[in-house]
């Protein structure tokens, strides 16, 4: 039976609901708040009354986030990489809300997903699927995966588009787009329009799933009979749904963050840097979306990797200018990394910085690059990220002059978001070596 009930679409394409929605989580923060002061003036321990509003207050972020998906949920799971730079005071007690982003949301009721299928494969999709699970394995921001089996009795996984995740996530851009004055205010260096233009693109390619089946298969067939990584074939697509083979994962990369050995950190830390550098140079692709869900581990211990809707398509591989700039920061050369910002564009034209500004801004960031081993962990990550947003000149009044060319928009978030990752494993990795073989540029510079 197919559930045609208003509240089984899991993406409303309403902005006013949706809006709504997000309106409530300060609202709902400051109910709890003020229930908590109520129970603090009858005696309950402050301590506890704290914790609870905490615990309330990560658990409506989860729902609300979750339930909206589309670019609530994505910004959600972007935080729950960044949350290693967060003070431990604030971040703790949302930490394991955050984990939950990375994995899994909501899931679609059973009726609405049978209607996708019938609408994707037609009315006699079971045919092609023997045997299906209805309640998902996992889910994502725009879209969720089931268990099923294929005809010749190869066991899939089938990645199916939430309803009206197109329309929402076009919705949430044309917010972002219409505050575009207000970004230029915040960062007047910053050239949003373009950067605006380049993440509407990308997106619009997530959203295609016969993009991600031709995007996985390059990948799949780049690293076919690799030893440390396993990408599993697209079997079949229609542009909301993608069955592939099934990855039979003992773990993800999330719960080694949870629970993990320190042996286990620094394998498959170095695992995860490897796979990212090596991308653009095997497959002429960059997997853009970094977050640990998407890494699974294997029952023979390779890294499988999955989730191939976000990618930089790069036929010439990682620019070479990174890998100059990079070594330059490392040889200490800031007369030249100036000229090198202004070539790129990270400072637009009359834009200018001290050399022993960008010094005392960069130079901390190069660290990993410059010793045999680097250990990344939380403390690291926050110092940076305090050092760079203090109201200071070498703080917020360099990052206030720096732009982000839209060229750079992906690999800045995977180059940030993969430090994030690490930084949350607390991995040793050998990260200069990494890049001498990998990052072109660096080791000729």
């Amino acid at each position: 039976m197919v559930d045609d009930k208003p509240e089984g679409r899991p993406l409303s394409g309403s902005a006013f609901a949706r809006t709504a929605r997000l309106a409530s989580l300060p609202v709902g923060f400051a109910g709890r708040t003020t229930l908590g002061v109520g129970k603090r003036i009858v005696g309950a321990p402050a301590q506890a009354v704290i914790d609870e509003v905490q615990r309330r207050t990560a658990d409506q972020i989860f729902t609300v986030l979750g339930q909206l998906k589309g670019g609530a949920m994505k910004f959600g799971q972007a935080m729950s990489i960044f949350e290693a730079a967060l003070p431990d005071e604030l971040i703790g007690p949302y930490r394991e809300t955050l984990t939950k982003l990375q994995d899994s949301a909501p899931p679609m009721p059973p009726g609405v997903v049978h209607r996708v299928m019938v609408e994707e494969f037609g009315e006699n999709w079971r045919d092609q699927f023997p045997t299906f699970g209805d309640v998902p394995a996992a889910s994502a921001s725009i879209g969720q995966v089931h268990r099923a089996t294929w005809l010749d009795g190869t066991e899939v996984a089938v990645k199916i588009q939430y309803p009206g995740a197109a329309k929402a996530l076009t919705a949430d851009l044309r917010q972002i787009a219409r505050m575009a004055r207000l970004f230029g205010i915040l960062a007047p260096a910053l050239d949003v329009k373009p950067l605006i233009a380049e993440l509407q693109d990308r997106v619009a390619e997530e959203l295609d799933y016969s993009l991600e089946a031709g995007a996985q298969s390059v990948f799949a067939g780049a690293f076919a009979d690799d030893p440390e990584v396993v990408i599993p074939e697209p079997l079949a697509h229609t542009e909301r749904a993608l069955v592939s083979e099934w990855l039979e994962a003992d773990s993800s990369l999330a719960q080694i963050i949870a629970t993990g050995t320190q042996e286990e950190r620094d394998r498959y830390g170095e695992a995860y840097v490897r796979f990212l550098f090596a991308g653009p140079e095997r497959a002429g692709m960059l997997h853009a979306d970094p977050h640990p869900g998407n890494f699974r581990i294997m029952p023979d211990g390779r890294l499988g990797v999955v989730d191939f809707g976000a990618v930089a398509r790069l036929p010439d591989g990682l620019p070479e200018s990174m890998g100059r700039l990079l070594r330059l920061v490392v040889d200490g050369d800031f007369e030249a990394v100036v000229a090198g910002l202004h070539d790129e564009g990270f400072l637009k034209r009359g834009v200018e910085l001290d050399p022993d500004t960008i010094a005392r801004y960069l130079g901390p960031f190069a660290e990993p690059a410059r010793v045999e081993r680097f250990t990344f962990s939380r403390e690291w990550m926050r110092e940076q990220m305090q050092r760079v947003s203090a109201p200071t000149a070498e703080g917020m009044g360099t990052a206030m002059k720096l732009n982000l060319p839209p060229q750079y928009l992906l690999i800045h978030r995977v180059w940030f978001g993969g430090i994030g990752v690490l930084s949350q494993l607390g991995a040793t990795a050998p990260f200069r070596s990494i890049v001498e073989e990998s990052l072109p540029g660096f080791a000729e510079a």
